[in-house]
């Protein structure tokens, strides 16, 4: 195969494989941060505590992860015609792409969460703040570098999940390189499509590497607590300053009275 003919055939399917991954993501975004929002905040001691509902959204979840994509795919196609008309082409694997990356990164966003310090939480509700203020002014402030990263292994790994459903006949590049690369014997052109695959992760990576980075708190981002933090060290700053004090006037007084 020439290096042309692969270009006419690379670059329409790499449009539908960031097509597919792009429309899921949006969707798991939308529908798995909540997800993961509520298994902390009903989870135990958490701020909406109900174990009733944190254990049904945990099995939901943890059913969710443990079902293999290729038989996602096929177990949810009465659902997919449903939403789209067909079972096949692109757009109808966004819709099991979606479903099998919402718990993942559920999942993914509770334990970004939960690495917020608890004191922060506290502190709030001890100031009377309400669970919305303190969802919006801690938890997804203080989280934010984390999901960020959550984020971009989420949608690397929907890329992997998008070239599985290309066995089905879900288009991308997954579906060129078992039409091509494995039915038609071109061995060259199967591994075009994989070095491509790895420059898209790997600029994926990179690019969610940079934003946390910058979002994080050992760079440019400021969290909507630091005023808070700032307050409580002026206050601590005074009193500390007069311990010293006293401290020096108790070890002069010692000296005095030991002459």
């Amino acid at each position: 195969m020439t290096w042309d003919r692969m270009q006419e055939l690379l670059w329409p399917a790499t449009w539908e494989t960031l097509g597919m991954v792009g429309i899921a993501g949006l969707a798991t975004l939308a529908i798995g941060l909540p997800l993961g929002l509520l298994l902390v905040l009903t989870d135990k001691g958490g701020l909406l505590q109900n174990l009733a509902v944190s254990r049904v959204l945990g099995v939901i979840v943890n059913v969710g992860r443990s079902i293999p994509f290729v038989i996602l795919i096929v177990a949810v196609v009465p659902f997919t015609k449903l939403f789209t008309g067909t079972s096949l082409g692109w757009q109808a694997a966004t819709v099991p792409l979606a479903i099998g990356a919402i718990p993942f990164f559920a999942r993914l966003v509770e334990t970004a969460l939960r690495e917020v310090s608890g004191g922060l939480v506290e502190a709030l509700k001890a100031m009377g703040a309400g669970t919305g203020t303190i969802v919006r002014k801690t938890l997804l402030p203080e989280s934010l570098p984390s999901l960020v990263s959550a984020v971009t292994t989420t949608l690397i790994a929907m890329i992997g999940y998008s070239t599985m459903a290309g066995v089905v006949g879900g288009g991308g590049l997954g579906d060129l390189a078992v039409r091509y690369g494995y039915q038609r014997f071109e061995t060259a052109f199967m591994w075009v499509i994989v070095a491509e695959l790895v420059i898209i992760v790997t600029a994926l990576q990179l690019l969610g590497d940079l934003i946390a980075r910058r979002l994080s708190h050992r760079g440019n981002y400021r969290s909507p607590l630091s005023l808070f933090r700032s307050a409580k060290a002026a206050k601590a700053a005074p009193r500390a300053e007069k311990s010293a004090e006293e401290s020096t006037e108790a070890i002069e007084e010692d000296l005095v009275s030991s002459h």
